[in-house]
């Protein structure tokens, strides 16, 4: 055993020195797939490295070559793959418009059943009004269980105890019944919404159009919309001026924001953006207060998401009444405004 383990040290040295090399994420998803002994020897080797020279790095980037030249990389999903990528770039709209342009003619044709994942609950309930309660189950079973809640809240409240109870003991779903759940999701798409059945527009792109048409256009907009649909003008304007627009304030203006909130709620609100996206805050502060806002957020340890999002909530309804006042201004102009 002990004739091993300068071979096994020296393998996990590359493995070591390639970890290094990728970014937290990458190696975080990594780290999840090993066993307990290959993380206790990685980490051991990671910790033993000390400083890593040009040749160690080349070694370990040509040991990889070498023992993953004869694998190749499959072919299977690789639509799905890069739609991924894509979505997490892009979003759901404007990635589907740009792999509608890309995939090759002759791909593979996305099912039924993944279409109906991309559609949000106001699309997918006329597909199922009237529709046998296991077909709704089997197919609300395959959604995000919040898009799901939606669909079945917007379902005939007859039909809805019938459906939990289904989705409940549904069981083991034969590949005919699949099939069949395919077939009436193409019919009822082609139906309701014709050959693209992807859910166009929505919040965050009225937002971006409203955020790009100016100032005096943006006011009459708003005003009509809420004259009709208050709640909708509502949303719209949580799209509009989230917590990442206060980024572009100047330093001056960033610490008429700063008076009138509170250390605690700045404080839980900068928990959740990173360290450089703080130093929009931090500028517009002395360093003594600064680092003393550091030190408090790294005290507090730990913080609950909803926490984070309702300081970042009241921060930004503070700016809005300052930017309502005058007090502070987004845009270089009359013609822009976040």
């Amino acid at each position: 055993m002990s004739e091993n383990l300068p071979v096994a040290w020296a393998a996990a040295d590359n493995a070591a020195v390639m970890m290094m090399l990728l970014d937290d994420a990458q190696t975080s998803r990594i780290l999840a797939e090993l066993d307990p002994e290959e993380l206790r020897l990685l980490g051991e080797r990671m910790c033993a490295l000390g400083e890593i020279g040009p040749d160690a790095i080349a070694g370990a980037i040509t040991g990889f070559i070498e023992r993953t030249e004869d694998l190749g990389i499959t072919a299977h999903g690789r639509i799905a793959q890069v739609r991924t990528m894509m979505q997490r770039a892009l979003g759901e709209v404007k990635t589907e418009n740009l792999m509608q342009r890309i995939v090759p003619p002759d791909a593979p044709r996305r099912s039924m059943l993944e279409l109906a994942r991309w559609l949000n609950a106001s699309a997918l309930v006329p597909l199922l009004r009237g529709e046998h309660p296991q077909a709704i189950a089997v197919l609300l079973v395959q959604l995000d269980p919040q898009v799901a809640a939606e669909v079945l809240a917007a379902l005939p409240a007859g039909e809805q105890s019938e459906i939990v109870q289904r989705v409940a003991t549904i069981g083991p779903v034969a590949p005919q019944a699949i099939a069949m759940l395919e077939e009436l999701l193409a019919r009822r798409i082609t139906e309701c919404h014709g050959a693209r059945p992807l859910q166009l527009g929505g919040l965050r792109e009225a937002a971006e159009i409203i955020n790009g048409v100016g100032k005096v256009t943006e006011k009459r907009v708003m005003s009509e919309i809420g004259k009709r649909d208050k709640p909708l003008a509502k949303r719209l304007e949580e799209e509009m001026f989230k917590f990442e627009h206060l980024f572009v304030l100047e330093p001056q203006q960033m610490g008429v924001l700063l008076r009138d909130v509170a250390s605690d709620t700045l404080i839980d609100s900068l928990k959740g953006i990173d360290e450089e996206e703080r130093d929009c805050f931090f500028r517009a502060m002395s360093s003594r207060a600064a680092d003393g806002v550091r030190d408090e957020i790294a005290a507090r340890g730990r913080t609950r998401i909803a926490d984070v999002v309702a300081a970042q909530k009241e921060v930004v309804a503070i700016a809005r009444k300052l930017a309502a006042e005058g007090a502070i201004v987004f845009g270089s102009g009359d013609d822009e405004y976040v």
